[in-house]
């Protein structure tokens, strides 16, 4: 008695193909995530983190909880004079780690509902966006840091005005 495989070899060419098919999903990770604590009474303040897309991908969004509103900013120097500005999406090129940190892109926390807290995790939902238009969401718990952290070199706001 023979037994056919060519039925078989088809089935799982099909299966093969089919894999190629669908979307590989976008690998976007978060490191060193932390917010800036803030005193009684204060109505903003920023979160910090290193975003690395394992494909062209981009952050379109960021929604926290603890605020009314939630912006992408970042910080230009215009001469001696800080200034911030929204952003409406930062390019997270493949494999390359994006930072968002006090002295360029970072994450504006904007009307708080309650004092954020040195030693309290803030929730945070960042959605990306990769090149072929795909969201997804990620949650991300951020410890804060006390008021006086900085992220990397220490930026100085003592020579502002």
């Amino acid at each position: 008695m023979a037994i056919s495989l060519q039925p078989l070899k088809r089935g799982l060419a099909a299966v093969a193909l089919l894999g190629m098919a669908l979307p590989a999903l976008a690998d976007t990770t978060v490191s060193d995530a932390w917010v800036r604590a803030s005193v009684p009474h204060q109505q903003a303040t920023g979160a910090f983190m290193v975003l690395t897309a394992s494909t062209d991908s981009k952050l379109v969004g960021v929604a926290s909880p603890v605020a009314k509103t939630v912006q992408v900013h970042e910080m230009t120097m215009n001469g001696d004079v800080m200034g911030m500005r929204e952003v409406n999406a930062v390019e997270l090129p493949a494999g390359k780690p994006v930072s968002l940190d006090p002295n360029g892109l970072h994450v504006m926390l904007m009307g708080l509902h309650d004092q954020v807290k040195e030693g309290t995790q803030v929730p945070l939902t960042l959605t990306i966006e990769d090149a072929k238009g795909v969201k997804q969401t990620l949650e991300v718990q951020a410890p804060v840091k006390p008021l006086t952290a900085e992220a990397g070199a220490g930026h100085d706001h003592a020579h502002m005005h």
